[in-house]
Protein backbone atom coordinates (compact mmCIF):
# COMPACT_ATOMS: atom_id res chain seq x y z
CA UNK A 1 0.00 0.00 0.00
CA UNK A 2 1.09 3.62 -0.81
CA UNK A 3 1.68 6.28 1.48
CA UNK A 4 -1.42 8.31 1.27
CA UNK A 5 0.84 11.61 2.82
CA UNK A 6 3.57 10.65 0.24
CA UNK A 7 3.25 14.39 -1.87
CA UNK A 8 4.50 12.46 -5.31
CA UNK A 9 1.55 10.28 -5.13
CA UNK A 10 -0.35 12.99 -6.88
CA UNK A 11 2.22 14.99 -8.92
CA UNK A 12 1.49 15.05 -12.44
CA UNK A 13 2.20 17.84 -14.59
CA UNK A 14 0.65 18.28 -18.47
CA UNK A 15 2.84 19.61 -21.85
CA UNK A 16 2.77 22.76 -21.83
CA UNK A 17 0.68 24.28 -18.85
CA UNK A 18 -0.04 23.34 -14.96
CA UNK A 19 -3.17 20.89 -14.28
CA UNK A 20 -4.79 20.99 -10.89
CA UNK A 21 -6.29 17.82 -9.46
CA UNK A 22 -8.92 17.65 -7.94
CA UNK A 23 -10.40 15.67 -4.78
CA UNK A 24 -12.46 13.32 -7.30
CA UNK A 25 -9.38 12.21 -9.09
CA UNK A 26 -7.11 11.93 -6.12
CA UNK A 27 -10.38 9.17 -4.66
CA UNK A 28 -9.92 7.49 -7.81
CA UNK A 29 -6.21 7.47 -7.94
CA UNK A 30 -5.91 6.44 -4.26
CA UNK A 31 -8.17 3.21 -5.78
CA UNK A 32 -5.65 2.67 -8.78
CA UNK A 33 -2.63 2.70 -6.35
CA UNK A 34 -4.25 0.49 -3.60
CA UNK A 35 -7.07 -1.67 -4.69
CA UNK A 36 -5.57 -4.05 -7.05
CA UNK A 37 -9.03 -6.24 -6.40
CA UNK A 38 -11.55 -7.17 -8.74
CA UNK A 39 -14.75 -4.85 -8.54
CA UNK A 40 -17.24 -6.32 -6.09
CA UNK A 41 -19.81 -6.29 -9.16
CA UNK A 42 -19.62 -7.16 -12.90
CA UNK A 43 -20.16 -4.27 -14.88
CA UNK A 44 -20.67 -3.98 -19.22
CA UNK A 45 -17.93 -1.37 -20.82
CA UNK A 46 -19.87 0.37 -24.05
CA UNK A 47 -17.70 2.67 -26.48
CA UNK A 48 -19.97 5.41 -27.52
CA UNK A 49 -18.04 6.53 -30.33
CA UNK A 50 -20.05 9.44 -31.34
CA UNK A 51 -19.92 10.94 -27.82
CA UNK A 52 -16.28 9.46 -27.36
CA UNK A 53 -16.78 7.71 -23.86
CA UNK A 54 -16.34 4.56 -22.74
CA UNK A 55 -19.06 4.14 -20.05
CA UNK A 56 -19.26 1.46 -17.25
CA UNK A 57 -22.71 0.13 -16.95
CA UNK A 58 -24.40 -1.73 -14.14
CA UNK A 59 -28.01 -2.82 -13.81
CA UNK A 60 -29.25 -0.46 -16.56
CA UNK A 61 -26.64 1.99 -14.76
CA UNK A 62 -24.03 4.16 -16.01
CA UNK A 63 -21.59 3.83 -13.02
CA UNK A 64 -18.58 5.61 -14.48
CA UNK A 65 -16.81 6.28 -17.48
CA UNK A 66 -13.44 7.90 -19.77
CA UNK A 67 -14.44 10.17 -21.96
CA UNK A 68 -11.64 10.56 -24.60
CA UNK A 69 -11.08 12.16 -28.46
CA UNK A 70 -9.77 10.73 -31.42
CA UNK A 71 -6.35 11.82 -32.55
CA UNK A 72 -6.14 10.41 -36.28
CA UNK A 73 -6.68 6.70 -36.92
CA UNK A 74 -4.40 5.39 -34.97
CA UNK A 75 -4.84 7.32 -31.31
CA UNK A 76 -6.64 8.25 -28.97
CA UNK A 77 -6.41 11.30 -25.98
CA UNK A 78 -7.93 9.54 -23.17
CA UNK A 79 -9.51 12.71 -21.25
CA UNK A 80 -10.39 11.41 -18.14
CA UNK A 81 -11.74 8.91 -15.60
CA UNK A 82 -15.03 9.97 -13.68
CA UNK A 83 -17.12 6.93 -10.87
CA UNK A 84 -20.34 7.95 -9.24
CA UNK A 85 -19.15 8.63 -5.99
CA UNK A 86 -21.11 5.57 -4.77
CA UNK A 87 -19.22 3.45 -6.75
CA UNK A 88 -15.72 4.88 -5.70
CA UNK A 89 -13.85 2.15 -3.88
CA UNK A 90 -15.14 -0.83 -5.34
CA UNK A 91 -12.13 -1.50 -8.05
CA UNK A 92 -14.17 -0.23 -10.89
CA UNK A 93 -12.04 2.75 -12.31
CA UNK A 94 -9.25 0.28 -12.06
CA UNK A 95 -11.04 -2.59 -14.47
CA UNK A 96 -12.69 0.22 -16.46
CA UNK A 97 -9.35 1.67 -17.12
CA UNK A 98 -7.83 -1.93 -18.10
CA UNK A 99 -10.75 -2.84 -20.38
CA UNK A 100 -10.65 0.72 -22.45
CA UNK A 101 -6.85 -0.08 -22.59
CA UNK A 102 -7.58 -3.71 -23.52
CA UNK A 103 -9.67 -2.26 -26.51
CA UNK A 104 -7.16 0.19 -27.33
CA UNK A 105 -4.47 -2.63 -28.25
CA UNK A 106 -6.99 -5.30 -29.82
CA UNK A 107 -7.74 -1.68 -32.35
CA UNK A 108 -3.90 -1.37 -32.79
CA UNK A 109 -3.84 2.05 -31.44
CA UNK A 110 -1.70 4.09 -29.43
CA UNK A 111 -2.87 6.65 -26.66
CA UNK A 112 -2.22 9.71 -25.09
CA UNK A 113 -2.87 10.12 -21.86
CA UNK A 114 -4.28 13.49 -20.49
CA UNK A 115 -5.63 11.83 -17.32
CA UNK A 116 -3.85 11.22 -14.21
CA UNK A 117 -5.58 8.41 -13.00
CA UNK A 118 -5.07 6.09 -16.59
CA UNK A 119 -1.60 8.06 -16.19
CA UNK A 120 -1.17 6.01 -12.72
CA UNK A 121 -2.86 3.05 -13.67
CA UNK A 122 -0.15 2.47 -16.48
CA UNK A 123 2.78 3.56 -13.86
CA UNK A 124 1.63 0.96 -11.39
CA UNK A 125 0.42 -1.75 -14.88
CA UNK A 126 3.83 -1.11 -16.83
CA UNK A 127 2.40 -3.81 -18.84
CA UNK A 128 -0.06 -1.14 -21.10
CA UNK A 129 3.29 1.01 -21.29
CA UNK A 130 3.77 0.22 -25.12
CA UNK A 131 -0.12 1.77 -25.47
CA UNK A 132 1.39 4.85 -25.09
CA UNK A 133 2.39 7.39 -28.06
CA UNK A 134 6.09 7.74 -27.52
CA UNK A 135 5.42 11.15 -29.90
CA UNK A 136 2.77 12.59 -27.42
CA UNK A 137 2.92 10.96 -24.67
CA UNK A 138 0.32 13.15 -22.62
CA UNK A 139 0.55 13.96 -18.68
CA UNK A 140 3.77 12.54 -17.09
CA UNK A 141 4.77 12.51 -12.88
CA UNK A 142 5.60 15.74 -11.76
CA UNK A 143 5.17 18.06 -8.71
CA UNK A 144 2.53 17.60 -6.76
CA UNK A 145 -1.65 19.97 -7.63
CA UNK A 146 -3.97 19.37 -5.42
CA UNK A 147 -7.13 21.69 -4.95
Amino acid sequence: MTDATDPTRYAFEYPGESGTLSRDQTVLIDEVIDDPHVPAFDFQVVNDEKLGIYDAIAGGQEVAGLTYNVAGDNRLVLLATAVSPEFRRQGIATELIRRVLDDVRVQGKRVTIMCPIVRTFIDHHPEYADLIDPEHPGASQGRPHLS
